[in-house]
């Protein structure tokens, strides 16, 4: 079996990594063996290649990252610029020059370097928006291995992503690529728009691949899941523990998110402050749980972000609250996987309301971890990619705040049988197309297109 070499921006220093993209992979790997690449905690130059940080079932390496680099490569154009523009927030998105000019000299170092350590049969596997040019980088090296891409943040409509100056280089980017991978089947409409609309890509007849130039690729959805049966039996686990210290008078409703403008949290509390104004009888007195650890805190916009969520929560608690009820309890920092797991369990609602999200994986754990025979209620927000599989979920728009009031009533008075009739559609995949399921199929489609 070829070896598996995987390149993200983060990867786990020690044995406990965290959510999203970096537990993810991490289960991926842990399976099938292979090396991780990843940045290095940033230090006073970029000198020297790369460095191994552990080994068991798989390998892991970082390369080094200047300050200065992690300023601009980092904060600065892939979270400043890409990650607004690709989720459809273009009044968010800063562009400097200089910014620019680090994105790609990082990405053209780390070519190099990962060019050096690279066997003829590796399969290349290179994940998410900070390393867009880095295949484009290994052609100009005459790496010729198998090079896959996914991206785990949604892609951008074509009148979102032209904002970008540098965006007329992305069909030379993507088209290094042997597999671009999406999260959604609108992912990959969009972006198919986007390049048919330059002019410069042809969808071919023949398998549907796409040709720039000489270059033939392909384009595919892969919704990413999560290790179900893993957070089944850690929400079992720990369930009783947790729920006797969350102590509540009524329903709790839960929320797990990193801070972060595209998850809707404004919206959210607003929404929780409008059923509170609406909804709420007086005698039913429900807690919304937000779990919102800070990320990025060094952006502008994320900064901004925590204030307003700041003042929106004080504003509802300071309207609602009772000298023995505090209608919304917010946690800034990070919580265990497995205390998160248990609150899935014990919670009767949970709110994944993004703005705009690739996937969103709070939501397909949710149910992992839900009782079948007393599941919790699921409110998902039209524009995450997991609605494409979530049907059985409520869905909402998250800007419509009088919607997710009416939302957070309907699902406190469902009856028993009809959680269970939701549940179950969800269940199913969620634990059949689970993180192993994603990764396989991944890899399979990308073995195929290059023996074809």
């Amino acid at each position: 079996m070829s070896r598996l070499v995987v390149i993200s921006n983060r990867l786990p220093k020690d044995d406990a990594p965290a959510g999203g993209l970096v537990f993810a992979l991490h289960e991926l790997l842990s399976e099938r063996g292979g090396i991780w690449i990843g940045a290095d905690d940033p230090s006073d130059d970029n000198r020297g290649g790369l460095k191994q940080i552990g080994s068991g079932e798989y390998d892991r390496f970082v390369f080094p990252l200047s300050h200065a680099e992690h300023e601009k490569y980092y904060l600065g154009y892939a979270n400043s610029a890409l990650w607004p523009t690709f989720h459809s927030r273009r009044d968010l998105m800063r562009h400097r020059a200089d910014w620019f000019a680090a994105y790609y000299d990082v990405n053209s170092r780390i070519a190099t370097l990962i060019a050096e350590a690279l066997e003829s049969d590796d399969i290349v596997w290179i994940h998410d928006y900070h390393f867009l040019p880095l295949a484009s980088k290994l052609r100009d090296l005459k790496v010729s291995n198998k090079i896959g891409f996914f991206l785990h943040i949604p892609f951008p409509s074509t009148t979102d992503i032209s904002a970008l100056p540098e965006h007329t280089m992305l069909p030379e980017w993507l088209s290094a690529y042997d597999l671009l991978g999406l999260q959604t089947k609108r992912d990959v409409a969009a972006c198919r728009e986007y390049l048919r609309q330059t002019g410069e890509v042809e969808l071919l007849i023949s398998g549907g691949r796409l040709q720039w130039r000489h270059r033939t690729f392909a384009i595919n959805s892969f919704p990413i899941g999560v290790d179900a049966v893993a957070i089944s039996k850690a929400a079992q686990s720990a369930h009783a523990e947790v729920a006797a210290q969350v102590k509540t008078a009524g329903p709790l409703i839960l929320g797990v998110d990193r801070l972060d403008y595209s998850k809707g949290l404004i919206q959210r509390v607003e929404g929780f402050g409008r059923y509170l104004d609406f909804y709420n009888s007086g005698d039913l007195r429900p807690t919304y749980l937000q779990i919102a650890p800070v990320s990025r805190g060094d952006v502008t916009a994320y900064q901004d972000i925590r204030q307003q969520l700041d003042e929106m929560a004080g504003s509802v608690n300071g309207s609602h609250a009772d000298l023995d009820w505090t209608p919304i309890r917010y946690v800034r920092r990070n919580v265990s996987r497995d205390v998160i797991a248990a609150l899935y369990r014990h919670a009767d609602i949970c709110l994944v309301t993004p703005l705009a999200d690739g996937m969103n994986l709070v939501a397909k754990e949710f149910i992992a971890a839900q009782d079948p025979e007393d599941p919790g209620v699921l409110i998902l927000s039209q524009f995450a990619g997991a609605a494409e599989q979530m049907e059985g979920a409520l869905p909402v728009n998250p800007f419509d705040t009088d919607g997710i009031a009416a939302a957070i009533a309907k699902a406190i008075s469902m009856p028993l049988e009809e959680r269970k009739d939701r549940y179950r559609s969800q269940a199913q995949s969620v634990f059949s197309e689970d993180i192993a399921w994603w990764g396989q199929t991944y890899l399979h489609r990308l073995m195929d297109l290059h023996a074809a």
